[in-house]
């Protein structure tokens, strides 16, 4: 059940003794939550559309707005509410019409203290229950919205089961890996798949910012804290307030702002530069690398004490190069995205071009193959993506292959392309099966007469790679 801390009950009466009664008592019964009241209906309407109330006791009687038509508006405004309607023996016919109309209960006048709390009590958990269902339910919806890339590799499964479980915690992250694996893309999907996703996410590249200017950006400063400070400025930490700071390369940030981030991470305070004030702010920090932390601190260039209180959970995403099987399920999406973003129908791509990326070390990872797919859409016209086109994208600008003597047609250029890179991806392959045909016709997804084909048109010499 979730905590009754995150959510108030407001009181409504117009007779002022009875609600000041009525409030001092359910403050000393239910101490661990906020108990709030107004003395007109109108009043609570304005609370109600500022504040979460998770209970509601009012009185149905009351000048102006009528107790029925406040719980009409209560329940517009969070269909969830527990209104429990207060009335005397005189109008039970009114508080039987209000439960049809979605009051949770109701309680007379006088109000019995024993019965005031049983009804608050089981309202309060009825109401956090509700609470923690629909929040369970949006992240099993969320948990579904992320799974929508079907990983093949053994260790992104592993890896997506523990993004899972690190997105119920609300404790620090470290995630490393290479540049280019994709550890933003999986800071954010903790954030979309934690409690805290309905509040900001930000995220700060710390070396793309001078280190004179890192702290003011993390903690703000006031205005006139600095040369250039023409006015106060509230920094990341602040920005991510109830939310999650994403906090990349965190290996590089200097000495200085290690000690002011570890100061942040024991206290959650927040003085901005120039500023003799703390606040406080909620922030889950997930600090990203791609460095050997460890190694630092061996160096005396990472402080080891900031290091334990960042790694409280950590996540290792392998390059691609490690998880192969990865590279045609994440073709497919960019290609998805990709088409997606540059308003273009889907476009088919051949298994031959799937089993090429494959066979590639993609030093950049995800991000470098996230670009050749978008070059691939890019000019492939909306026509099928096969390996002519690869051919034509791979050709770097100024090599020989690349220089036609003249203007040619389209269709000889093309055809001239496919056979220069035919026969750098046939070598490559035939040196890795040792010019076994079939061994290469599974791993390139061609079939073996159309192997065979292409050597004999480009006249390759089979026994160069047998005897290799």
């Amino acid at each position: 059940m979730g905590s009754t801390k995150e959510f108030s009950v407001l009181v409504i009466d117009d007779d002022v003794d009875f609600l000041k009664g009525l409030v001092r008592n359910l403050k000393k019964q239910f101490v661990d939550t906020e108990i709030l009241h107004r003395s007109a209906a109108e009043q609570a309407v304005e609370l109600l559309a500022q504040k979460e109330i998770g209970v509601m006791l009012t009185d149905l009687r009351m000048p102006g707005m009528s107790g029925h038509e406040l719980l009409q508006k209560a329940l517009e405004i969070n269909p969830r509410i527990c209104a429990i309607m207060i009335t005397g023996h005189a109008t039970i016919e009114s508080a039987v019409k209000a439960l049809k109309i979605g009051a949770w209960d109701f309680i007379t006048k006088p109000v019995e203290r024993e019965a005031l709390y049983h009804t608050v009590e089981k309202a309060l958990e009825h109401y956090a229950l509700a609470r923690e269902n629909k929040r369970l339910q949006s992240l099993v919806d969320r948990l579904k919205r992320d799974a929508s890339v079907q990983w093949e590799s053994l260790a992104m499964k592993q890896l997506q089961e523990k993004i899972s479980a690190i997105a119920a915690t609300d404790y620090t992250v470290l995630i490393t890996g290479e540049s280019g694996s994709g550890k933003e893309y999986i800071a954010n999907t903790i954030h979309r798949m934690s409690k805290r996703s309905d509040a900001s996410c930000h995220a700060l590249n710390c070396p793309a910012i001078p280190e004179q200017l890192l702290e003011s950006e993390l903690f703000g400063h006031v205005k006139g804290a600095f040369t250039g400070a023409d006015r106060s400025r509230e920094g990341f930490f602040m920005a991510a307030n109830h939310g999650t700071l994403i906090l990349d390369e965190i290996g590089d940030i200097s000495p200085a702002i290690q000690a002011k981030l570890l100061k942040f991470l024991q206290d959650k305070e927040v003085k901005p530069v120039g500023s003799s004030n703390s606040r406080t702010a909620d922030v889950r920090i997930i600090a990203l690398t791609n460095q050997d932390l460890e190694k630092k601190i061996t160096d005396n260039q990472f402080r080891s004490d900031l290091f334990y209180r960042l790694n409280v959970l950590s996540l290792h995403v392998p390059p691609l190069r490690e998880r192969k099987e990865d590279i045609p399920v994440l073709t497919r999406e960019f290609l998805m995205i990709t088409c997606k973003e540059m308003d273009f129908e889907p476009v088919e791509i051949q298994p031959a071009v799937l089993s090429y990326l494959a066979a590639q070390p993609w030093p950049g990872n995800v991000r470098e193959l996230l670009n050749f797919v978008r070059r691939l859409v890019v000019f492939s016209n909306g026509q099928t993506i096969d390996m002519g086109l690869v051919g034509l994208i791979e050709q770097k600008p100024g090599s020989p292959e690349s220089q036609p003597e003249g203007v040619t047609l389209y269709k000889d250029a093309k055809k001239k392309a496919l056979d220069l890179f035919s026969e750098r991806y046939l070598t490559s392959l035939f040196e890795h099966t040792r010019g076994n045909i079939s061994k290469a016709s599974r791993i390139s997804g061609l079939e073996r007469a159309s192997i065979q084909k292409i050597i004999r048109r480009l006249g390759m010499d089979m026994s160069l790679f047998r005897d290799h």
